[in-house]
This record gives C-alpha cells, sequence and structure tokens, in this order.
C-alpha cells in the first residue's frame, strides 16, 4: 500500500542535537589545510557553528515537504520515497537511486526538471526511493540487506506504483543497484543510465588483452583505494565500532561526511562554490535525525559479505541499452571498460561537476537523461 508520508522532525530532538553541537570537544590539528589528513577543523568549526545558531531545519523541513511522500511495505521493509508524476502529454517511469554518504536529497534539483514537458510533451515520472537503512526508510533487522536484495525491492516497488517497465538512473550505491536491476529483472528495466561504473568491477580483471587506458583505470583504481579508500574498509569490515561514535556526535557525523563532499566534488577547493552550507546539512540532519548512519555504513559490510560469498557474480554484458553521463568524478572509467560489461548507447563526458552529479551540475545531468531515455 502507498501512504503518503510528511518529513518531521521534534522540538525535542532539535534541542538535544543543539545541546550536542555545543558540548563538542574538538582535536587539535597540525596544518591540514589542503583536507589530506580528514576533514579540515576550521570549517568543520564553522559549519558546525552555523548548524548551531543559523541552520533552520523548519524552514528546510518545509521545503522537503514540498516534494509527494509516501511510504510502501516491500518485502517486510519500510520504503521511502519521492513520486513525482510528469506534467507532459506522455510520461516515462524513471526510478532514481542515490548513493552514500547522500540521501534522496540528491535528486531535488533533479526532480522537477524531469518531470517538466519537453518540446515534444515528454516527461518523467520521477520515483526516488530511500535506499534501506537510509533517510526515513525502515533500518534493515537482519542480515542480507546486500545491493541484490535491494534491486528486488525496488523492482517490487516500482510494480507496486503499477510500471511493469520503467528506465533507471542511479550513481554511487545507485549505479550498483541500478546495474543490479537490469541484470535481475531484465523484462522490467528498459534501459539505465550511469554517473559512474559501478566500483566491483575494479576488483575485477576481465579476460583478454586491456587497452592502456583499460590498464592505467586499474592502476588508479588500486592507488585510490591506498590514498582515498580507508572509510570503505572500515565500513566494510567494522562498521558497528565507527557507528557508536558517529551516531553520538553530531560533529564527528559530519567530520565523516562533509569530507567525502569536499574530496569528491568537482570545486577549487572552496566546497561551498558546489554546496550551500543549508544544503549539507539539510542532508547531515536526515542522517542525525533518523539515526541512519550505522545502518547506511553497514550496507558496505553486506556488499563485502556478498562478494565473498561462493556464489559468483556475473559479469557477462549487459544487454540493456546504457547510457553513461561522465563527471570529474573519483575515478572516471574508459568507454572500452564500460563496453565490456555494459551495451553503451550513449556516452557523455562532462569537464564540471563531480561525485554528487545531480546536486552540482542538474541541468547537464537532466538533459543527458532526458536525451538518452527519450531517444529510446
Amino acid at each position: 500500500m502507498c501512504t503518503p508520508f510528511q518529513i518531521y522532525f521534534s522540538q525535542e530532538m532539535l534541542d538535544d542535537l543543539r545541546a550536542r553541537l555545543a558540548a563538542t570537544r574538538w582535536i587539535t590539528e597540525i596544518d591540514n589545510s589542503d583536507w589530506m589528513a580528514g576533514t579540515n577543523k576550521a570549517y568543520l568549526q564553522e559549519l558546525c557553528a552555523y548548524w548551531f545558531n543559523e541552520f533552520n531545519w523548519e524552514q528546510q523541513q518545509q521545503y522537503l515537504n514540498t516534494f509527494r511522500h509516501y511510504t510502501s511495505e516491500i518485502q517486510g521493509s519500510t520504503i521511502h520515497y519521492i513520486w513525482e508524476k510528469g506534467r507532459g502529454n506522455s510520461s516515462i517511469p524513471l526510478l532514481l537511486t542515490h548513493g552514500y554518504p547522500d540521501s534522496f536529497v540528491r535528486f531535488l534539483k533533479l526532480i522537477p526538471l524531469l518531470t517538466a514537458a519537453d518540446e515534444e510533451g515528454v516527461s518523467f515520472d520521477v520515483v526516488v526511493p530511500s535506499i534501506p537503512g537510509y533517510g526515513f526508510s525502515g533500518k534493515p533487522i537482519a542480515p542480507g540487506m546486500n545491493p541484490s536484495k535491494i534491486a528486488s525491492v525496488f523492482a517490487a516497488l516500482m510494480q507496486q506504483l503499477g510500471y511493469d517497465t520503467f528506465m533507471a538512473h542511479g550513481g554511487d550505491w545507485g549505479s550498483t543497484i541500478t546495474e543490479l536491476l537490469a541484470r535481475q529483472h531484465p523484462d522490467q528495466v528498459a534501459a539505465i543510465h550511469l554517473t559512474d561504473i559501478p566500483f566491483i568491477h575494479l576488483f575485477e580483471i576481465p579476460p583478454g588483452e586491456l587497452s592502456q587506458a583499460e590498464k592505467e583505470y586499474l592502476e588508479k583504481g588500486k592507488q585510490w583505494q591506498q590514498l582515498e579508500g580507508a572509510y570503505a574498509m572500515i565500513q566494510s569490515t567494522k562498521p558497528q565500532t565507527l557507528g557508536y561514535g558517529l551516531n553520538d556526535s553530531p560533529a564527528g557525523l559530519a567530520a565523516w561526511i562533509i569530507e567525502k563532499f569536499y574530496r569528491w566534488s568537482d570545486h577549487p577547493g572552496d566546497l561551498e562554490a558546489v554546496f550551500t552550507k543549508d544544503e549539507l546539512l539539510t542532508n547531515l540532519t536526515i542522517y542525525w535525525g533518523t539515526e541512519t548512519i550505522h545502518s547506511a555504513n553497514r550496507l558496505y559490510y553486506e556488499m563485502a559479505q556478498a562478494m565473498a560469498s561462493p556464489q559468483k557474480t556475473t559479469t557477462e554484458k549487459l544487454a540493456t541499452p546504457a547510457g553513461v553521463a561522465e563527471f570529474k568524478d573519483l575515478i572516471a572509467a574508459p568507454r572500452d571498460y564500460a563496453e565490456r560489461l555494459f551495451n553503451v548507447q550513449r556516452w557523455t563526458e562532462f569537464d564540471k561537476g563531480g561525485h554528487f552529479a545531480a546536486m552540482e551540475q542538474p541541468a547537464l545531468l537532466a538533459g543527458d537523461i532526458r536525451t538518452f531515455f527519450s531517444s529510446l
């Protein structure tokens, strides 16, 4: 059943958040202006001061509730989602799946661009679910809520909403889930669009001779794991140990999440060149108020457990038509590597915008999504 939902955090929760921010015990810092050792202290203090003194959650909550929110019970899980119908004469059903450490807010700027009708009267019916364990979706209470299971849940959600076939887009975890949707439900998923090649493929050396670009890509992947991938290793192995601290300290939570926005986005050394404090803190407050940082981090653990199982994950080339929009992301895959895995029918490279392209460059991404899916 599709149940209307309103976002609401109590004043008691907000007062507790401010009290914890006021009681933050700050660490000492050796010069870290380049953020290479982690989150810069001066910026974090500035952000937390704004969170305490100026950030208006009620205003952000009101904005979030201008979208149509629902929940559904799917395969034993409560799934929260935004469902906005297209305003054109003809609308294409489209599932948008977010990643980490963002949430459904990744797509808020994208939704009105896609639900609007183009010159041909074509628009999109947009469904934006919160991944289980993220935001206002339920927290998993048993092992096994891995990307494969999530893909099954989202396919069932789309069917419940009356869409026997649909298009799908995603980035970060969203790209992994979108790929698995197409692999597991080829009759439902008509085409997919990705902003990155799912990271799991960095750990698989494909058969046959590699091009120079492919060799460089795999080598960059190894280097990135060593320099930037410590968070993923912790979350893949001991997420619960990490979870206690992040769930108890808003400043600690902010440090953990904001570093990724700083390191993964396309900006000239100023994070607020691409995100406002209100945008960053809306995402953070959702994590804090729902107490989902541990359940979100645990998805890495569930994926690691699934990859360690004796069952072989197929890497056969996917027949489903695929479009790829590459921004200035973490490790950009070359097209020839992507074509080993996907039926690439559209490939676009952008010279601006980073990992959170839907937030950083929504018009560019919306245009690429619209062009690709409309052509099909």
